[in-house]
């Protein structure tokens, strides 16, 4: 399976040419339309992770595509969505999908909480939490792991990485940070981590899981 990293937190799986968005926000600027998209996954509300233009743009290219997200996302959205909750499951082609979490990680005790999905993909293959470190099902052999956010510290990264022990992770959700900001949060996970491939997937390169 192909993953493309866009920037901030949106990316894009693909299986026998089709594909999987999950996150399209407005804070991932270099996001390009793919063609036969299966379904988008939007782990929660926020506009960096849900874009109602990036949607409009993603279903006029793929009018079949399903949308999965909380049913609160809907009113956001701008589009159709399928309502779904943690422990339902899904699949679109080849992506068998999990929904797991609830809830976004605290920004301030004053702020009202929203939901958020964690999403598995196929098993044990990858697992992006959304905005929270809420733990996988089982041991995953890829997670996007989130590095920066109003809502965590990077300790708290390092501490989800330790617990879950993928063999491999990578960063997301790091609009935030300058290109300096990466290379320091990178080189401090990097040197935490170290029994974990942690790899910095370029804005726009595309991997093999």
């Amino acid at each position: 399976m192909k993953l493309t990293k866009y920037s901030h937190a949106c990316l894009v799986l693909e299986e026998d040419g089709q594909r999987l968005v999950v996150d399209p926000g407005n804070l991932s600027d270099d996001f390009e339309v793919p063609a036969n998209v299966l379904a988008v996954v939007v782990t929660h509300l926020h506009p960096d992770h849900c874009d109602p233009a990036k949607l409009q743009a993603i279903l006029a290219g793929s009018p079949n595509a399903v949308v999965y997200a909380l049913a609160e996302v809907a009113q956001h959205a701008g589009q159709p969505v399928t309502p779904v909750l943690p422990g339902d499951t899904a699949v679109a082609g080849p992506f068998a999908l999990e929904f797991v979490g609830g809830e976004h990680a605290t920004i301030h005790p004053d702020i009202a909480a929203i939901g958020n999905l964690g999403l598995v993909v196929n098993g044990d293959l990858l697992y992006y939490p959304g905005d929270s470190f809420s733990l996988p099902p089982r041991q995953m052999r890829w997670i996007a792991t989130p590095v920066a956010a109003p809502w965590m510290k990077l300790a708290e990264a390092v501490e989800f990485l330790r617990q879950t022990k993928p063999e491999h992770a990578f960063p997301t959700h790091d609009a935030i940070l300058s290109s300096s900001g990466k290379e320091i949060s990178d080189r401090v996970a990097t040197n935490l981590v170290e029994e974990i491939d942690f790899y910095r997937i370029k804005s726009g390169e595309t991997i093999e899981l």
